[in-house]
């Protein structure tokens, strides 16, 4: 299956094929430096199997999790490539998941104001949202992706055989992302997390997923309307991962904390037990301990928060969304565990 992000002279395509790592070199120029950007949880054979396709490859592995996600570790990548005379016409490629391909992409954009990035995401979680759209970002201290630049991939490249050597955990914790892309635009695909064998119907779930992303991104690219629609579950999820990622037990994936903020996203009871069930049936969390405070001072950082308002996006029935202002307060209380969901702004009166 191929994708095209239509973004003029930014656009690209999107491949979604078994066994395609192996065929790289056929679908993009890899006749010049590129630095392949990997961690430690992606298996080796992976980065092996792209690296041999690649004229002059330099890889540069980073340690597993969050924590690699930042400004020190973009700086190496930059001074990395500095040191081995990479030019203009040079790429930049990332292996892995999400946190993977945010600093690649990064590092990408920002070297020499920016050469060509290449993203092979391994996770379900890239997979399915992270690796197209053009956002990428490091973290600064305990805030996610303040520091970042929008820019484009010049090819996504989507394998689903790499999804095989997945934890089960893990690979549950992506599927949040596309529970998302129901919710906001796809009643279907939340039908297939209540009824299907999600493994069997994993290139349909991705291929829709990123379909939803993708219609988003196009009429809004640089986020100044819709593409906040793609942050639900992020306000409260982001707090929450924020704080369990300085716990020394019950660490949070991204795709489960996501999770876990969706829900009071979701305007009324009977959606809030369909996805809660949805939840149950793919083992992401419904409840977990962690420093209420530490994540709401993560999320008074939250780049959606000004003049004590904060955008949200509510979900009313699946397949539709809307975006709306509330005041910090109201996402507070559901943080605190003071109420289950965020009411609707009342509507004013007519005079």
């Amino acid at each position: 299956m191929r994708l095209t992000m239509r973004l003029a002279e930014r656009s690209y395509d999107i491949i979604i094929k078994k066994g395609s790592l192996h065929h790289v070199g056929q679908l993009v120029n890899l006749n010049r430096k590129v630095l392949i950007v990997t961690d430690r949880g992606v298996p080796a054979q992976y980065v092996h199997t792209f690296a041999q396709q690649c004229h002059a490859p330099f890889v540069q592995v980073v340690e597993q999790g969050e924590h690699s996600k930042s400004v020190s570790v973009w700086q190496t990548l930059l001074e990395t490539m500095m040191k081995l005379g990479f030019g203009r016409g040079d790429a930049v490629a990332a292996v892995g998941g999400g946190m993977v391909g945010d600093l690649a992409g990064f590092a990408a954009a920002s070297y020499m104001r920016g050469i060509d990035f290449i993203n092979i995401p391994t996770t379900t979680l890239a997979q399915i949202d992270s690796s197209i759209g053009g956002k990428t970002a490091v973290n600064l201290g305990k805030t996610k992706n303040i520091v970042g630049a929008f820019w484009q991939p010049r090819l996504v490249l989507i394998d689903p055989e790499t999804l095989d050597t997945l934890s089960p955990r893990l690979y549950a914790a992506g599927l949040a992302e596309a529970l998302k892309a129901g919710l906001l635009a796809d009643s279907e695909l939340v039908r297939i997390f209540e009824e299907e064998d999600c493994k069997e119907y994993i290139e349909q779930i991705i291929y829709r997923s990123l379909i939803v992303k993708k219609n988003i991104v196009e009429r809004d690219e640089r986020e100044t309307g819709d593409r906040a629609a793609l942050n639900l579950g992020h306000t409260l999820g982001h707090g929450i991962e924020s704080a369990t990622s300085l716990q020394e037990e019950g660490h949070l994936y991204h795709g489960e904390c996501v999770a876990l903020g969706m829900i009071p996203m979701l305007e009324t009871a009977e959606l809030r037990e369909q996805v809660k069930a949805i939840c149950r049936r793919l083992g992401l969390p419904l409840e977990v301990q962690y420093d209420r405070q530490l994540a709401l001072e993560a999320m008074r950082h939250d780049k959606k928060a000004q003049s004590g308002m904060i955008r949200i996006v509510k979900v009313p029935k699946a397949g539709q969304f809307r975006l709306d202002k509330v005041p910090f307060e109201q996402v507070e209380a559901v943080l605190l565990g003071k109420a289950e969901e965020i009411p609707a702004p009342k509507k004013e009166k007519a005079e």
